[in-house]
């Protein structure tokens, strides 16, 4: 199965930044083919570590290490930037701005997060920490927080995509507060789904 860390959006921020990104591609009526390839709604979600694929029997090994990266991190001070006594808040996000990686058929447009990026890069640290202990590979790119909103590849002119670049440069949604986490199994295919297994709470 492949798997990932994620944190999800709740309803309704994910519904104002949904309501936000329909409108991309200028707002005009997008030609056969050049469609933005916009994420539907239930995969809009912020990857804090990506797994990969692993075999079926070791699922509860990755479970269990994503529990205890999230005990590691709740045990302030323990890593990161909070101080031994005191007590660890859970981050409060929100989705702003936005980029593009990549160029030409490569090309994926993301929106920004903003808010308290200090301390979700703390929980991504511990994380990988505990899954580096239980021997799970994952990604070790470094992690710059962001939400994919699409991936246009070379069907979108540049100056379309720089349109939308703008429009999401623009934007800044309802903050958050990231209450849990989950463990998540993409189903590859055609229609790209996602299962989320496990959720571990943050507070």
């Amino acid at each position: 199965m492949r798997l990932f860390v994620a944190a999800f959006p709740p309803p309704g921020v994910l519904a104002d930044f949904v309501s936000h990104v329909s409108t991309l591609c200028c707002g005009e009526p997008r030609p056969p083919g050049g469609s933005l390839r916009l994420v539907t709604p239930e995969r809009v979600h912020l990857t804090l570590t990506f797994i990969g694929e692993v075999d079926d029997d070791r699922l509860p090994v990755v479970e269990a290490a994503v529990a205890a990266g999230v005990r590691r991190w709740a045990g302030a001070g323990r890593t990161g930037s909070v101080k031994k006594d005191e007590k660890r808040k859970v981050p409060r996000l929100r989705i702003g701005g936005g980029g593009r990686f990549g160029r030409g058929k490569f090309t994926v447009v993301w929106a920004g997060v903003r808010g308290d990026t200090t301390a979700l890069g703390d929980l991504v640290t511990d994380l990988r920490q505990e899954l580096r202990t239980a021997k799970v590979p994952f990604d070790v790119k470094a992690h710059r927080p962001h939400v994919t909103v699409a991936r246009p590849g070379d069907r979108l002119a540049d100056e379309q995509v720089a349109c939308d670049l703008a429009a999401l440069g623009s934007y800044e949604g309802p903050e958050w507060s990231v209450e849990s986490i989950d463990l998540v199994r993409s189903n590859q295919g055609p229609n790209i789904t996602y299962d989320r297994l496990s959720a571990f709470p943050l507070g």
